[in-house]
């Protein structure tokens, strides 16, 4: 009997070694770099020493009068990067899933942003957004319509970097939308044809069929919007004042002061932000798929 039943106990744990390679990888990049983090948060450290202090720097950082606009600006830059997302890059996979000429070469140029670094897309837009020698600025003079200073101004700073983040991101979205729409059978595609009407397919077919699509843009574009930071801080950084400054930049500021220790709080404040909104959500998204 104990003959049989060794060779049967191999051959059910068998399977669960090639996990092992994923659990290391995901152990040591993952696992031991967040409880160090976490260490490091409640130390007041350098690259030599750490001094054990406690919650003092999430006390510090949860006090620090940037924190709350950082974080206020966050949620609204991730709202609307998200949102404008999905709206734009819906009826774009539309009109490139139909019957319609060189949409190969749009779909090109719809994804080419992504392809281009964010440090330059930061860069190039900050100079096309110059309120005086700025081409868009300077285009909008010749309509004879108003030249706003589009990152100078404290009410327009942090829309004009989101809308430039959506620009960016649109390929992406437009991917994940097309790729969806293209795994609805045509059966559904000819009994709306048979309406005639492109508003019938929208509703009655993609709306709903293509729902994984949108919930998986939705999610991506939200998660990026909550942990931008390098096209802020290249257009911006933070200002005018901290007029767009988001969390991340809120945390870079004290690691570019000093404050190690600080910065490492916040960025744990942030892991902990992200997991408290993603993790309901993505539950949510679930639920729904579920009851497709």
């Amino acid at each position: 009997m104990k003959s049989n039943s060794r060779p049967r106990t191999i051959l059910r744990t068998y399977p669960y070694w090639f996990y092992l390679p994923a659990a290391l990888v995901f152990g040591v990049f993952f696992v031991v770099p967040t409880m160090l983090a976490f260490y490091f948060s409640l130390t007041r450290w350098t690259l030599f020493d750490a001094t054990f202090i406690g919650l003092d720097n999430y006390e510090r950082f949860l006090n620090d009068p940037q924190l709350m606009a950082g974080l206020r600006n966050t949620f609204i830059y991730a709202v609307i990067t998200s949102g404008l997302k999905v709206i734009i890059s819906l009826p774009l996979a539309m009109l490139l899933t139909s019957s319609l000429r060189l949409k190969g070469l749009l779909r090109g140029i719809i994804f080419f942003p992504v392809l281009v670094s964010t440090v330059a897309v930061g860069i190039t837009f900050a100079s096309l957004m110059q309120p005086s020698v700025g081409l868009i600025n300077t285009v909008l003079g010749a309509l004879g319509l108003p030249r706003p200073d589009w990152l100078g101004n404290p009410g327009l700073a942090l829309y004009s970097v989101a809308l430039v983040d959506v620009w960016k991101g649109i390929g992406i979205a437009t991917v994940i939308f097309i790729a969806g729409i293209l795994s609805i059978p045509l059966d559904f595609f000819e009994a709306a044809r048979l309406e005639g009407e492109t508003w019938v397919k929208f509703r009655y077919v993609i709306l709903p069929l293509a729902r994984n699509a949108t919930f998986t843009v939705i999610l991506l574009s939200f998660i990026g919007g909550l942990r931008t930071f390098d096209l802020i801080w290249t257009m911006t950084r933070g200002g005018p004042g901290f007029a767009s400054d988001v969390l991340t930049s809120v945390i870079y500021k004290q690691y570019q002061a000093g404050f190690y220790g600080l910065s490492v709080a916040g960025n744990v404040v942030l892991f902990i932000l992200v997991t408290i909104i993603v993790y309901p959500l993505m539950r949510f998204f679930n639920r729904a798929e579920l009851e497709l």
